[in-house]
């Protein structure tokens, strides 16, 4: 079985500032998966009064985990972008922490096509958004 880099946890959590802003962990991760937590900020509310998180807050997190689930199958040097992404969103987010899950559903030479699923800690059965992400990839060859 392929594993992922050694360095890719650090990679997320530290060298990306947005991710540290966010404080963003990864709690699992094979190759073709991550699981990761988005842990609740008083910043991230979009309607405090409803008790929801901003929606963005959520787009964010798709974008990430898709990411990360796709860096699985990289070394630290390959390179990925993202082309286009969907957000279908089920209900709001509350105010608490969020965990999403990715899998890699496509992996080619240069595009990539993911699943992601957001849901909350509070309720893990119920799905918050669900989103799909395409990504660009660039393979640097080891030197």
């Amino acid at each position: 079985m392929q594993e992922i880099h050694k360095d890719l946890l650090a990679f997320v959590e530290e060298a990306i500032p947005f991710h540290k802003m966010l404080g963003i962990k990864v709690e699992s991760a094979t190759p073709g998966y991550a699981k990761i937590r988005l842990p609740f900020q008083e910043c991230l509310c979009g309607n405090k009064e409803r008790g929801a998180l901003h929606g963005g807050v959520t787009a964010v997190l798709v974008d990430v985990c898709g990411a990360v689930a796709l860096w699985t199958h990289f070394g630290p040097q390959d390179k990925t972008a993202t082309i286009d992404m969907r957000v279908d969103y089920q209900r709001p987010a509350p105010l608490a922490d969020l965990i999403a899950e990715g899998h890699v559903r496509v992996l080619g030479n240069r595009i990539a096509n993911l699943h992601v699923e957001v849901r909350s800690v509070l309720n893990p059965e119920e799905l918050i958004a669900e989103g799909r992400c395409v990504y660009y990839i660039k393979r640097v060859p080891d030197a």
